[in-house]
């Protein structure tokens, strides 16, 4: 079309040839050759490899991690794209909203995965994300200050479903102790204050629980409050008859309590509550939330890929088309869904398409996120890829996993070349 000679044209385009064939054909046809062969590199395998493909378990098991990844990752992060672009339309500050939520793009993969290993740490204390889990729920189950409380020699408690229960039944007018030990001094509760001996009440049973441990050998009495000895501030105490519960209380910041008269002959009881392990959150890297633990730090880095593709479609919407739906009596909910995400639909295909070929490569955040003991459940092809080819010896493995990683991504590819097409022929 503009005479130039086709020498000329291949002599411009030489380089490039070369340098697409050093880098992409050759490595493509030697994987697929290399495929072929044993993990020695001197004879012929046959299908052997792709056999091993198929029918190995930690390779089936990284097959289905994938197919998690590639259904859920570009869906949730698209989706989070779509509303972030739609809603930052309608504020002053949506630039600087846009900013934040695309910065995580900036960040390398490996940065990313270190920062992520270090949110879902087990430790409430050094993990963010269980750090947040457990104060949400200690706010309604708030855990026991005793959960290593038990009784301790010569006691008149003896342990029963989780708890403990007095030997004997108790009195009105006939003071009760319930020593225990076992909670370190340091843990004992900010409140609790100098155990009192609970005075005898006409009509009443009273008595006192208490950390029945003075430091020191042969320094104070058992069974009895001591000067240097704590109460157990808030420890239930329940009388118990016949199976049933008659009366309960807790004990006041010395570990002095009261019952009425209805727990006259009855037993009592610590019940298991008072307890309570403290709840330490979810193991987010455990085996049953890896996987869904590294989509979640991967949304948070391309969701804001997602966002500003998303809003740049959103920009060429023809405002008229959306004014007119509201004049019309559409709600923004009906705007939304029956006008802004259909004429989005080209910009929201590319954007998923271009996510899930990603997804299908990720490496770098399961093998840095996934701790050593679930690694195995974490797994992805890629990462398997590198573990056979370079930590197990096994390149003919490799190599076709390679292949059918290529084979996965080439019909998404067409598939994102043919609507690129159909765009730019409009």
């Amino acid at each position: 079309m503009t005479g130039t000679r086709k020498a000329v044209a291949v002599l411009f385009l030489l380089p490039a040839l070369v340098l697409l064939g050093a880098l992409v054909v050759y490595p493509i046809g030697y994987s697929v050759v290399r495929s072929f062969g044993t993990n020695s590199g001197h004879g012929f395998a046959g299908f052997d490899n792709y056999k091993t493909v198929f029918t190995d378990d930690g390779i089936l098991t990284a097959l289905r991690n994938n197919v998690i990844w590639v259904v859920f990752a570009p869906a949730v992060a698209t989706a989070l794209g779509l509303v972030f672009a739609v809603l930052t339309e309608r504020v002053r500050w949506g630039t600087a909203f846009k900013l934040v939520v695309f910065m995580p793009m900036a960040i390398s993969m490996l940065a990313a995965g270190i920062i992520f290993r270090l949110v879902y740490d087990q430790d409430p204390d050094k993990g963010v994300a269980n750090a947040a889990w457990v104060s949400v729920h200690d706010t309604f189950a708030r855990a026991s200050a005793f959960p290593m409380a038990h009784p301790g020699r010569e006691s008149p408690l003896v342990p029963q479903g989780g708890g403990f229960v007095t030997k004997a039944v108790v009195h009105a007018g006939q003071p009760v102790t319930l020593p225990l030990v076992g909670v370190a001094p340091d843990r004992m509760p900010g409140d609790a204050k100098k155990a009192a001996a609970a005075p005898a009440a006409p009509g009443e049973v009273t008595g006192t629980t208490w950390q029945d441990f003075t430091r020191g050998k042969g320094v104070g009495r058992l069974g009895a409050p001591d000067p240097g000895e704590l109460g157990y501030p808030g420890m239930r105490i329940e009388a118990v008859k016949g199976g049933e519960v008659v009366a309960s209380t807790k004990a006041a910041a010395d570990g002095t309590f009261t019952l009425p008269a209805a727990a006259d002959g009855a037993r009592l009881r610590l019940p298991a509550s008072n307890f309570r392990e403290p709840y330490n959150g979810v193991e987010w890297l455990g085996p049953s939330l890896v996987t869904p633990a590294i989509i979640g730090a991967y949304v948070w880095m391309w969701a804001g890929f997602a966002m500003v593709l998303i809003a740049a479609g959103l920009a060429g919407v023809p405002r008229e088309l959306l004014e007119a739906a509201r004049v019309d009596g559409a709600s923004e909910w009906q705007v939304f869904r029956r006008v802004t995400v259909p004429l989005l639909a080209p910009v929201l295909a590319v954007v998923a398409v271009t996510l899930m070929i990603n997804v299908l490569k990720v490496f770098d955040l399961v093998y840095i996120i996934a701790p050593g003991s679930s690694q195995d459940d974490a797994n992805v092809l890629a990462l398997e890829l590198y573990r056979r080819g370079f930590a197990e010896g096994q390149p003919g493995v490799a190599s076709a996993i390679a292949v059918f990683l290529l084979l996965l991504v080439i019909p998404v590819m067409l598939f994102n070349i043919r609507r690129l097409r159909r765009e730019v022929r409009r």
